[in-house]
């Protein structure tokens, strides 16, 4: 598959995207800071140097053109919600807009657990502008025609990922996350049609990630 990783220079994207050169995929990945490629370029992808914040629908077709796939796994990072808001919600639904309107069905969002109007935390929370801004954004893709799946981790940590989640987790409940398993779960679920139209909670856990994937 062509696959876009939007994201590119991030913790979780510079582990998948190896992960995904090896397993047969062309990757290119977004970057926004030229200083960037030669990170990107080490992992085996292509790095395209384009801001998502900035770019309107059409110049993300235009991006798209000719992939297959995309995995969103950008964000502001927090701290300015209004930053917050441009990328995390608005720049993600405009992705997932030109991923339908260039072809490329596969969509994979990595968010995270508590993306889930049931777990909002107080409107003066700092945090609340990020949820907001991902459960908008999960929302939109979940609304769309694309074949999506919504990856939802918890805490993410450094440790090495084990190829095994807790599929029991839920938001602050064992969902405690090590990045290398998100991209474990993303590189899984990219080719997978038992993950179309899921969304997936999980943590550092015990069960094999095919075997997760096949309860489903």
């Amino acid at each position: 598959m062509r696959v876009t990783i939007i994201g590119g220079h991030g913790k979780i994207a510079l582990l998948l995207a190896p992960m995904l050169v090896e397993a047969g995929h062309e990757v290119t990945s977004v970057i926004r800071n030229p200083d960037h490629v030669a990170d990107v370029e080490a992992t085996g992808a292509t790095a395209l140097v384009a801001s998502v914040e900035d770019a309107d629908t059409g110049a993300m077709t235009d991006l798209l053109s000719g992939q297959d796939a995309v995995v969103w796994s950008a964000g502001a990072g927090g701290g300015d919600p209004e930053r917050t808001f441009a990328v995390d919600r608005d720049a993600a639904i405009r992705s997932m807009d030109a991923a339908q309107a260039a072809g490329a069905r596969r969509y994979v969002m990595v968010s995270f657990s508590g993306a889930d109007p049931d777990f909002l935390v107080p409107d003066d929370n700092p945090f609340r502008p990020y949820q907001d801004a991902k459960i908008a954004a999960d929302e939109h893709l979940r609304a769309s025609e694309l074949d999506w799946t919504v990856l939802g981790p918890g805490t993410l940590t450094l440790e090495p990922g084990r190829g095994a989640v807790n599929p029991q987790a839920g938001f602050n409940d064992g969902d405690t996350t090590a990045r290398e398993l998100v991209a474990q779960v993303a590189l899984a679920v990219l080719e997978d049609p038992r993950a179309h139209g899921k969304t997936l909670v999980f943590g550092d856990g015990d069960v094999p990630i095919d075997d997760w994937l096949a309860s489903l």
